[in-house]
């Protein structure tokens, strides 16, 4: 069984620094949310799930769209965030790793309480940008044709001091 990453959505796109340098709106915060962990999700082989509060929203209902191993669920007016959080953790198995990307306290408090381990926003923003740097190059390897594996994880410049030796 997958590991489960769960995000609290606003409050990642709150630690987000780069949305706000460059002054995106909230929707296109969290659509670039959405892909970054749709990616991720991809490549680090978990299912996410990414969770926006709709407490003070005129939304009459929960909605969850999945999109591949990435569900992305907007809680109903009344409904927070984090009691949605604390709810999934509490009814996910003991057996299956659980992480949630919060900075709210008394959320990560909560978290720790059920078994699940928990991650800062700030933590879990380095970790999209590091699997992404690391999967390009990864995947600028494969592109390559360098489908054995030792070569595929050589740094480009070991790999052409190899090459010349090869080819004498």
């Amino acid at each position: 069984m997958k590991p489960l990453l769960i995000v609290d959505g606003y409050n990642v796109i709150g630690a987000w620094r780069e949305a706000e340098k460059h002054q995106w709106s909230l929707d296109e915060s969290r659509d670039r949310l959405m892909h970054q962990l749709e990616d991720y999700s991809g490549y680090a082989g978990e299912e996410v799930v990414l969770v926006f509060d709709g407490y003070q929203s005129d939304r009459k209902i929960r909605t969850e769209e999945p999109h591949g191993s990435l569900t992305l669920v907007f809680t109903c007016h009344g409904e927070t965030a984090d009691s949605y959080i604390e709810r999934l953790v509490a009814q996910t198995p003991k057996y299956r790793t659980v992480r949630v990307a919060t900075s709210d306290g008394l959320e990560q408090s909560q978290v720790l309480s059920t078994g699940a381990t928990r991650m800062t926003s700030r933590e879990l923003l380095r970790e999209l940008k590091q699997l992404r740097t690391t999967g390009m190059e990864a995947h600028r390897h494969q592109s390559l044709g360098l489908k054995h594996n030792l070569a595929g994880r050589l740094p480009e410049d070991m790999l052409q001091v190899l090459e010349k030796l090869r080819r004498g």
